[in-house]
């Protein structure tokens, strides 16, 4: 896996979510010609050599679509749509983007619903600058729409991670309902319930899918993740927790 926030000293979140957690990229001072080759290499050496499918402009075009949708609920016949291909084939490049471990399917959490709740998957690629570089959308700021979902992405990357790396090995997925009410991740049999905001002053607005859920599923925990400077309760009764310090808690085992 690429980092994590525990292995870098003084670890950097923007510079993290803009030239990405392999190694190289993090420590680099040309990113964007680092990023280019490494997607160049993959394609090339990854795709082709291995002579995984027929035609690498189409599968070029997928991995943009992919990266475009990355953090959202997969939907095989859109983006087959949108490269011209069929949702079959839209299927078997996922499969080929799992397989060589450049990204994974976060299932919906269904343990017996009360309401009806959305049942596709969410795709993330490994690493949320390779996501951004094949998505083509520039430097992350913080403050944007898509720092916001890269930030989602690296809460998501450092609960895998840790769920490897302790042999935890616990379930990772997402609650959503048909109404719209999300939950960004639900850990092993709910329990714990995870919301990331890329807000520096959280308010109960925020929490409102934390508490929504309580109505379906007892959670020993409800973390609201955010850029907050510190811990606070909410009046809602569920706990801000700044990133900094959820990454901590994670890595010390305190939250699951």
């Amino acid at each position: 896996m690429p980092l994590v926030s525990a292995e870098v000293p003084g670890f950097d979140l923007v510079l993290a979510l803009n030239q990405g957690l392999l190694p190289r990229h993090y420590l680099s001072d040309q990113p964007d010609a680092d990023l280019r080759a490494y997607v160049a290499d993959y394609l090339r050496e990854e795709i082709a050599a291995e002579a995984l499918l027929r035609s690498l402009p189409t599968f070029a075009r997928f991995l943009e679509a992919a990266a475009i949708g990355n953090g959202q609920c997969m939907s095989y016949a859109n983006i087959a749509r949108e490269c011209g291909v069929s949702a079959p084939t839209v299927r078997a490049y996922y499969e080929i983007l799992e397989d060589t471990l450049l990204g994974l399917a976060v299932p919906a959490f269904r343990l017996r619903p009360k309401r009806r709740v959305i049942e596709a998957p969410k795709w993330y690629f490994f690493d949320p600058a390779v996501a951004g570089h094949l998505a083509k959308r520039g430097p992350v700021t913080p403050g944007s729409e898509m720092f916001g979902r890269a930030f989602e992405h690296f809460v998501q990357h450092e609960l895998r991670a840790y769920a490897a790396y302790s042999g935890k090995h616990f379930d990772i997925a997402y609650w959503c309902t048909a109404g719209g009410v999300e939950v960004d991740f639900v850990l092993g049999r709910h329990e714990v319930a995870i919301e990331v905001k890329a807000t520096t002053h959280a308010h109960d607005h925020h929490a409102r899918s934390l508490v929504s859920i309580a109505d379906d599923y007892t959670c020993r925990k409800r973390l609201l993740v955010t850029l907050d400077p510190r811990p606070r309760l909410l009046s809602s009764g569920i706990m801000v927790v700044p990133w900094r310090e959820f990454c901590g808690r994670l890595w010390s085992g305190d939250i699951i």
